[in-house]
């Protein structure tokens, strides 16, 4: 009976720590917060964000993005031309040791195109990243409210929709 309680007691303790993590790996690299804000019902589009970083000793890239939220997911960037901000395509996003990369709201961030439902505010869906030397790894990206600048870190959906529970 006490062998069968201090199991119970070990498999809740792992479930836990899963359920309350806020971050994903692919080998060295941390995928930290990954969020998107809510989109308006007819919108088509919305974007995603995270914080990227590797701690290992080589530098890695972020080479494409799916989920089954939309019809195509790209890695994008925001420019100025001539006075005018622009979004641009970009081949992959690099990840340095040391010195994290952050995809937020105005700068890179991954694009979502043909959005099969609008997201909505404290969902999750799934979205995997692959990488050119860490490979695929799927995360749950946090919807925070429309006007969010950045991740709640309070989850979304709790652990059952693969939300977060981390306060700071």
């Amino acid at each position: 009976m006490k062998k069968h309680a201090l199991v119970l007691a070990a498999l809740v303790a792992l479930t836990a720590g899963t359920a309350l993590a806020h971050g994903f790996q692919a080998g060295p690299v941390d995928i930290e917060h990954p969020w998107a804000r809510a989109t308006a019902p007819s919108a088509p589009n919305g974007s995603a964000y995270m914080v990227l970083s590797t701690h290992g000793p080589d530098s890695d890239r972020l080479l494409s993005a799916s989920t089954p939220v939309a019809d195509k997911a790209e890695l994008h960037t925001h420019l100025m031309d001539n006075g005018v901000m622009k979004m641009r395509q970009v081949d992959a996003i690099e990840v340095s040791p040391g010195s994290p990369t952050a995809l937020q709201p105005g700068g890179l961030h991954v694009m979502l195109f043909g959005l099969k439902q609008p997201l909505a505010p404290g969902k999750a869906f799934p979205l995997t990243l692959t990488f050119e030397k860490a490979g695929p790894v799927t995360v749950q990206v946090d919807v925070q409210s429309a006007g969010s600048a950045a991740p709640s870190h309070g989850g979304a959906g709790g652990p059952q929709a693969g939300g977060t529970q981390h306060k700071h």
